[in-house]
């Protein structure tokens, strides 16, 4: 009996790991909020897995959760990729780091955690380390944790073009107009086996985010929206400025002509008298400039990248 279960057990871990392995090239949207905490949307993240290889694009508030309720490690990602230093998109980076260091020794990182991101990143790192210090060295001495394990690779960059290349799959970034005194700020577009999948990073309407969108297999876009009511207040202003309209956003579509348009990080603005505009608001407003196929992203909605784009939502 206890061998018919231990070999029951092996077969489940095998169809877990052919499950990982299967995924050709693949996108999982692992938080779509902004920075209002939220309990259905969770910190702005992106995984993307493509040959092999797990990369995670921001890393907000929950990765470590939302990635164990799809059955990844913590300590698989291979490399963390930054869009921008604003706090919603980099306030999960201990727990990514630090977890996927204390994970179960098979999920457990053993190589150095690789960062790449815009000027600004190996300062974020390098203070980061300073204020886990203790905890990194009491866990060496303590639980026997290998050292490499927490280390740091860090690479940056200050411009468009090719920042990863490995196995066939190439990360090529590309600076985008979040405001402006908010630099540097950037998106990715993901190339494999002659397929793209292209983040916008947080932006305003943005002529780069066509340029490296145009034919992509699938372009996700942040948005922000507030009802028409609530635009005299300042505070409401000043954030709708710093990102991209459903109106905006639907133009930057129409004309990269994605085969699937799909949106994250959706900043929903409100106040104690003007509640939130809907899901069906930000289709409307949205399809007053585009008509082609949309997805309004959820927390673990996935993209399967092949001929054609398959998509999943997450069911409990």
């Amino acid at each position: 009996m206890r061998r018919a279960i231990a070999l029951a057990f092996v077969l489940l871990l095998g169809s877990e790991v052919a499950t990982f392995a299967q995924s050709d090239f693949k996108v999982t949207l692992l938080g779509t909020a902004s920075p209002q905490a939220r309990l259905t949307r969770f910190g702005p993240s992106t995984l993307v897995e493509a040959g092999g290889q797990v990369l995670l694009f921001d890393a907000g508030r929950g990765v470590p959760i939302r990635m164990g309720q799809i059955k990844i490690p913590i300590g698989k990602i291979d490399v963390l990729f930054l869009t921008h230093y604003h706090s919603d998109h980099v306030s999960g980076i201990p727990d990514v780091w630090l977890s996927g260091w204390l994970g179960s020794p098979m999920g457990r990182r053993k190589a150095p955690f690789h960062v790449i991101g815009p000027t600004g990143a190996k300062n974020l790192m390098t203070n980061l380390e300073k204020a886990y210090a203790l905890d990194i060295s009491i866990r060496e001495v303590d639980e026997k944790l290998p050292p490499q394990g927490i280390a740091l690779n860090v690479e940056e960059f200050a411009k468009d073009g090719v920042v990863y290349q490995k196995d066939g799959v190439k990360v090529i970034a590309f600076e985008v107009d979040h405001g402006d005194v908010i630099k540097p700020a950037y998106g990715y577009r993901i190339e494999y086996k002659g397929h793209a999948a292209v983040i916008s990073g947080d932006t305003r309407y943005n002529q780069n985010v066509i340029k490296y969108g145009t034919g992509a297999d699938l372009l996700i876009h942040e948005v922000a929206i507030a009802r028409p009511e609530l635009m005299s207040n300042l505070f409401a202003q000043a954030i709708i400025a710093h990102h991209t309209s459903p109106h905006d956003t639907g133009r930057v579509f129409a004309q990269a002509k994605p085969k699937l348009a799909a949106y994250t990080h959706l900043v929903f603005l409100s106040n104690e008298k003007v509640p939130e505009a809907t899901l069906d608001d930000l289709v409307k407003q949205t399809r007053e400039t585009y008509d082609g196929p949309l997805e309004v992203g959820e927390d673990l909605t996935s993209f399967d990248i092949g001929d054609t784009v398959t998509v999943t939502r997450w069911k409990q």
